[in-house]
Parts: structure tokens; sequence; C-alpha cells
């Protein structure tokens, strides 16, 4: 599949920040597909000294069957910051990514959209990178402050920041942990939940849950 090559790789956390507010703009608020026929789970495994696995699995929506999956390996070129993940991840995961065959309707990445402190979350670049709708899923929040969801499959309460709701915290089982569903590009937060929902028999949805499972495969067998 086509990622777009749209700025050089930072040095710096300077350039890095320069780069996100530089992008931004050309980021798209738009409802997203309400049906995504084919939906692709990101994620990133480490090691300690520095190697990392990249892992996309595209997944057929009703189903969940596996229709493609890519794996590409690297070392990490760029430390890790807060707000500044995408410039250690996205290198090998845009390899893993232009490896596709499929170009999938939606793209869910382990991480963060809007809810990020500059609007430009991960999910934001590969967005942006892509031109695909793209949200972001997080285990934690990284930003901003919300109420419990209600403890029923599908509750949710706002994740707010600076006064804007920037994403939500999503019941995606009974009685377990919220997720944090933000959005990237091309999508909004009602489909974007509605969408999480479809794919997730665990807390996780099984995007993350089988991206995460292939990237650490390709790391312990490297």
């Amino acid at each position: 599949m086509e990622v777009r090559d749209l700025h050089p790789w930072p040095a710096t956390a300077s350039e890095a920040e320069a780069i996100q507010d530089e992008l931004r703009p050309l980021l798209v608020d738009s409802p997203g597909p309400p049906s995504p026929r084919t939906i692709a789970g990101l994620d990133v495994s480490y090691t300690d000294d520095g190697p990392l696995a990249a892992a996309v699995v595209v997944l057929e929506t009703t189903t969940l069957n596996v229709l493609e999956e890519s794996v590409a390996t690297g070392t990490a070129a760029f430390p890790y910051i807060p707000g500044l993940l995408a410039f250690r991840e996205l290198p090998t995961l845009i390899e893993a990514l232009r490896a596709l065959e499929i170009t999938p309707d939606l793209l869910v990445c382990d991480g963060y959209g809007l809810a990020h402190p500059r609007r430009f979350g991960l999910a934001c670049h590969l967005g942006v990178l892509t031109d695909l709708p793209t949200i972001g899923v997080a285990k934690t929040s990284f930003i901003g402050t919300h109420t419990p969801p209600a403890p029923q499959r599908g509750a949710t309460s706002p994740l707010l920041h600076q006064g804007e709701e920037v994403g939500r915290a999503l019941r995606t089982q009974d009685n377990v942990k919220p997720v944090f569903v933000s959005v990237g590009h091309r999508m909004n937060l009602d489909n974007a939940c509605r969408n999480v929902l479809k794919v997730a028999r665990h807390r996780l949805p099984e995007t993350t849950r089988r991206a995460d499972r292939l990237s650490r495969d390709a790391l312990s067998g490297a």
C-alpha cells in the first residue's frame, strides 16, 4: 500500500515538534466509514538493546479472519520522549505498511490521536501519511481527565483536556478497565468507538491483540 513521504526524519525533539505542527493542518475531520470491510491493527514491540519489530494485521471486520500480515524489523533511531513516540516507531511501521498488498479501510493504532499535548499523536501522523481513516486505542490515558464510564460494555465517558473532548474512555467488556479511544484522521469519535466495539472480544480490540502478538513473535524469533 502507499505511504506518502511528507517530511525528513528528525534528529532532535524540536525538529520533531516542528514536523507535528507542520502536518497538523492536514488532518481531515470527517465521519469516516460506517462499516469498514477491513480493519488493520498496528503495534510495535521492543527489546532492551534497541531492536524493534513493527507488525500490521489486516482483519475482515465481521469475521475477524486475518486477511494479511506484515512485519518489519529495525532499530529505534529516535529516543523515547513522551509526545514524540511516532518518530521512534513510524519508520519501521511504514516499512511494514508498504509491504501490504491490501489497503485497509481503517487503521487502528496502539496509541493516541488527538488525545495528545499538541493534538498530533501516532494515529494522526499515520493518518496523514497514509490518508486513511485512523484511530488510536490506548490502554491508559496520556493527557486529560475522565470519569469512569458505566460498567456495561459500550459505555463511554469524555476524555477532556483544556476544556476539549480529545477522546473517550470506552468500556469494551462488562466490568473491565476502559480503553482510551481518540481520533486520528478521517474519523469521528462516535464512529471510532463503534468500530472498536465491533472488533473487541476482550478488553483490547482484536486488531491490537493480534498485532501485538505478531510483533512479539517476530522479536523472539529474530
